[in-house]
C-alpha cells in the first residue's frame, strides 16, 4: 500500500513542480531584470516567486528524502527528465507540444521556460539518485516490545577519600592497595613449659647427675 500512494505522490509532484518552477523562475527573473533597469529595487517584488521556489524545494525533498517507497521519487524524476530527453530526438516538436499559454490568477505561465533552461532535468535526477538508497528499500522497524536489562554497576569508590570512608576499608587499607595487612611476626621468646608443681628456685628432679668439680 505505501508503494502506492508513494506512487500516486510521484504522479502528481512532477506536474506540480513543473507548474511551481515556472512560475517561480519567471517571476524571479523579470523582478530582478526590473531592478536592474530601474536601479532600484523593492525586497518585497521578491517574495512571491521565492514562495513558489521553496514549495518546490520542500515538496521533493520531502518526496525524495523520507522513506516511504522509492516508486514516488523514482517515478517523479522520471518525468521531469523525459521532456528535457526528448529534445535530443525532436526539440521543435516537444516545445511545441507544451502549451504556452497557461495563466493563473491572471499571471501567465511559461511553462518552457524550466524546459529550456535545464532546470527540470537538474531536479528529475535528483530524485532519481534518492531512489538508490538501500534504506528506502526496507521497512521500518518494528519495535518487539523487548527492553533490555539497564545495566547495573558496580559502585567502587574511585577516589581516596570515597575509599577511607567506605564501610569496612579503613581494616583492610594499607596505603597502596586493598589487601589486608599481614600481621607483625611475634617477636617474643618462647619459654619452655615446666611441669606443674615446679617452681624457679627448687632442686632439679631426681635421676638427674650432680656435677662434680675435679
Amino acid at each position: 500500500m505505501r508503494h502506492l500512494w508513494s506512487l500516486l505522490a510521484g504522479v502528481v509532484a512532477a506536474p506540480l513542480a513543473w507548474l511551481l518552477v515556472s512560475m517561480g523562475q519567471s517571476g524571479s527573473s523579470s523582478t530582478v531584470a526590473g531592478w536592474a533597469e530601474a536601479r532600484r529595487y523593492d525586497t518585497v517584488d521578491l517574495i512571491e516567486p521565492a514562495v513558489y521556489l521553496a514549495v518546490v524545494g520542500i515538496m521533493l525533498g520531502v518526496i525524495g528524502t523520507l522513506r516511504f517507497s522509492p516508486l514516488g521519487p523514482l517515478v517523479a524524476g522520471l518525468l521531469l527528465i523525459a521532456p528535457y530527453a526528448g529534445l535530443f530526438a525532436d526539440p521543435l516538436a516537444v516545445r511545441d507540444a507544451v502549451p504556452d499559454n497557461w495563466s493563473v490568477f491572471d499571471r501567465d505561465i511559461p511553462l518552457l521556460v524550466p524546459l529550456d533552461n535545464g532546470t527540470l532535468p537538474l531536479l528529475g535526477a535528483l530524485l532519481v539518485i534518492a531512489t538508490f538508497s538501500v534504506q528506502r528499500w526496507r521497512r521500518w522497524p518494528v519495535a518487539s516490545g523487548y527492553a533490555p536489562e539497564p545495566l547495573v554497576t558496580k559502585d567502587d569508590p574511585d577516589t581516596l577519600p570515597d575509599l577511607i570512608t567506605a564501610p569496612g576499608s579503613l581494616s583492610s587499607f594499607n596505603g597502596f592497595g586493598t589487601q589486608p595487612l599481614l600481621p607483625d611476626p611475634d617477636e617474643t621468646p618462647t619459654v619452655p613449659s615446666r611441669p606443674a608443681g615446679t617452681r624457679p628456685w627448687s632442686a632439679p628432679p631426681a635421676g638427674v647427675a650432680k656435677r662434680t668439680d675435679k
